[in-house]
């Protein structure tokens, strides 16, 4: 791969989806506290163009983030600004709430970055952007204070991307498959030259969650792995919990009001550091999630149901040993015990061994082109749905022999169908470039899941121990 010809290739063929990762770095626009889709949107919307951001479109970019990106201790004052009658521009993320009451209903707007609950929003703004009753959206807002209704939002500027999947298609025939990786590693925000083949692969198994329904994942890591900075930083429809309570009522579903939980309005939830987090009522919550990662069926104590697509991601830091080894056996020892049941782990369709993967450097970033992170996580999320013919591919091609575990099947047929997604939109690829891309390494990511149940369960141990496929002429 030649550097430099990627670099035009990517510019030629992707055209304004294409932004040089080093303006992000360069705009100090990450000190905001912004996630990355929202901070490039910010320099393709303020400072438009190619190349290095120089020292006056950087100095533009922070003039504006000055204005409009409220930093975190800011809420006050720009709730006193509102108070005060003047009419308030800022750049956040908002969230509808409907309540439906016997004497009232309302609609009420989240803005939880200046600490506004229960804003007013009118039904035309809602209807243009359905996706604010869902996961909520990023936007420009216009706010104002009125006497008797609170807080208004009177105009809302969505960030948008425009996610054609056949242009999509199209660009990656461009591109060889070492070429896409990179690609997808750049977008990303990764250096791919940073990592060998094999480790390209465990990164890019961290988006299979995004394309793939229902994909549940658990990466055990040393710190400093950048288990969570992609899904800090890849779209509005991947919602990191880091630090705090995690309740049945979060995840699930409210039974006081209704409201279904983040399982019900997020396309990927993914725990951070959940030795940390304070979880409620654990036993209620490793049931939830076993019948939801079974079934996709969401429910608490028979009150409300719904159905979910959204993928489970669970990210936990491990000790390793002087040969970058895990310490515990079983690896996921350093869990909390709750999550170590094996009739939870089970339903886990893949393990990232993030100690396998090079700890994050300097020169572990993007240089150059990728694809913007606003239109890369939409295009991922579209995938979602559409592609099916790499389910059917998937299904008719992957034997594991009559002695394997039915979940070990189920599990590789979901995680290859993501890879053949991800790295083969626009064709079929050949039996053997899907053997080598696809089906080897979600074998090995569900061979990971499969030892640790091998190793502890008696039950398992009439299967075969490790996964192998079946190979067709």
């Amino acid at each position: 791969m030649e550097f430099e010809n990627l670099e035009a290739k990517i510019d030629r063929v992707f055209t304004n989806a294409a932004i040089d990762k080093r303006r992000l770095a360069a705009s100090g626009l990450k000190n905001r506290g912004v996630p990355g889709y929202v901070a490039e949107w910010v320099l393709e919307t303020v400072v438009p163009g190619h190349g290095e951001l120089s020292s006056a479109d950087a100095n533009k970019v922070q003039e504006w983030a000055s204005r409009v990106i409220p930093k975190a201790d800011e809420g006050n004052a720009i709730r006193n600004r509102l108070l005060a009658g003047e009419r308030v521009k800022i750049l956040t993320r908002v969230q509808i709430d409907v309540t439906l009451g016997q004497t009232k209903a309302v609609r009420n707007a989240r803005l939880a970055l200046i600490g506004i609950f229960d804003g007013r929003i009118g039904e035309d703004i809602i209807k243009q952007n359905p996706q604010l009753l869902n996961h909520g959206m990023w936007g420009v807002v216009e706010l104002v204070y009125l006497t008797g209704q609170g807080v208004v939002i009177t105009n809302f500027r969505p960030m948008q991307a425009d996610a054609n999947l056949d242009d999509w298609n199209e660009a990656r025939a461009h591109f060889t498959i070492e070429e896409w990786r990179a690609v997808l590693l750049r977008s990303m925000g990764y250096n791919p030259d940073f990592y060998s083949p094999e480790q390209q692969m465990l990164v890019l198994a961290r988006l299979l969650p995004l394309v793939q329904k229902h994909t549940h994942l658990i990466e055990l890591a040393p710190r400093g792995t950048g288990k969570s900075y992609v899904y800090e930083n890849i779209s509005p429809q991947v919602r990191l919990i880091s630090g705090g309570n995690v309740s049945p009522a979060v995840l699930f579903v409210n039974n006081t009001n209704g409201q279904g939980g983040l399982l019900t309005r997020y396309a990927v939830v993914v725990l951070d550091e959940v030795q940390t987090l304070k979880f409620e009522s654990p036993a209620e919550i490793v049931g939830g999630l076993k019948g939801y990662m079974a079934n996709g069926r969401i429910t608490r104590g028979g009150l409300h149901e719904f159905a979910s697509d959204c993928s489970f991601v669970l990210l936990a830091n491990i000790t390793l040993d002087s040969q970058s080894k895990p310490v515990n056996d079983p690896i996921t020892q350093e869990l909390p015990s709750f999550l170590q049941e094996t009739a939870f782990i089970e339903r886990i369709k893949g393990l990232i061994p993030g100690w396998e993967i090079p700890k994050l450097e300097q020169n572990s970033f993007a240089l150059g082109f990728g694809l913007k992170a606003d239109y890369f996580g939409d295009i991922l999320v579209a995938l979602r749905s559409h592609h099916s013919a790499s389910d059917t591919f998937c299904a008719r091609n992957i034997d594991l022999g009559e002695r394997a575990y039915h979940r070990n099947k189920e599990a590789v047929t979901t995680l290859a169908s993501g890879y053949m997604k991800l790295l083969f939109p626009h064709v079929q690829p050949t039996l053997a470039e899907f053997y080598t891309h696809c089906l080897k390494p979600a074998i090995k990511l569900r061979q990971g899941v499969w030892n640790l149940l091998y190793s502890q369960g008696g039950e398992y141990r009439k299967f075969d121990r490790a996964i192998v496929p079946i190979l067709s002429e």
